[in-house]
């Protein structure tokens, strides 16, 4: 998995991240990963976590807070509804690893030659690794994530990628991985699945959307395409 450092530069991390996988799909920790749809039917009502428990969704909103802050450029992952995603996926046959080879026999010291070899669903991976990242933290700044500033947020989220700050049976790179790719996945994400809200993060990246077609744009070289973005939804 390619190392990123939470910085002023994160902006253009997005714009290549965008660049490969805009919509619905990407590729993080060596499994496919392909979102459910699962929008909310009234985004006016305040979010309630389907399949977190209130302490995890805190820790989880909290890192994709820190992960994409808001900005002047555009929205926050917080903003743009990425944990809310990422919680609603949990109750998909994607969070419950459907979609994977889940048989053994594992070999979690191989991943980069065989891909993913943990026995754990994204679910079951977000829920010992939530709890053991939340251990680390408490023993190393006595409190919880949610409660550290925004510089030892990035700072222990930056020793999470860097392997420094060590959960106890969970490897660094799977959790860290998972949440990454997954925090992608809701920012850039069609609205369709519940994440992107407003299309905020397309608009950002100046990504069409789900148009049926660009026909009449084909041969307009050099025109800057004016129509705002498209969901499925």
């Amino acid at each position: 998995m390619k190392k990123i450092s939470i910085s002023p530069n994160r902006r253009a991390f997005l714009l290549k991240a965008a660049a490969g996988a805009p919509a619905a799909v990407a590729v993080g920790t060596g499994v496919l990963s392909t979102v459910s749809f699962v929008a909310r039917a009234d985004e006016s009502k305040p979010y309630k976590p389907v399949y977190f428990e209130a302490a995890e969704f805190d820790t989880l909103t909290s890192l994709v807070d820190t992960l994409i802050p808001a900005d002047a450029t555009g929205p926050g992952g917080v903003e743009a509804g990425a944990a809310e995603f990422i919680d609603a996926q949990m109750n998909t046959p994607y969070g419950h690893g459907a979609l994977w080879y889940m048989s053994g026999p594992h070999q979690p010291e191989l991943p980069a030659i065989w891909g993913y070899q943990l026995p754990y669903s994204p679910r079951d991976l977000y829920r010992h690794a939530l709890k053991e990242f939340g251990d680390a933290i408490q023993s190393q700044f006595n409190k919880p994530f949610t409660q550290l500033t925004a510089e030892q947020r990035n700072d222990a989220v930056q020793q999470l990628e860097k392997g420094t700050l060590k959960l106890a049976t969970i490897p660094n790179d799977a959790f860290f991985g998972q949440l990454l790719q997954n925090v992608h996945e809701g920012y850039f994400c069609d609205p369709v699945h519940g994440g992107n809200k407003g299309m905020a993060a397309w608009r950002m990246v100046g990504f069409p959307g789900a148009r049926a077609d660009y026909y009449d744009w084909v041969d307009q070289y050099g025109k800057a395409y004016p129509l705002p973005p498209v969901s499925r939804g």
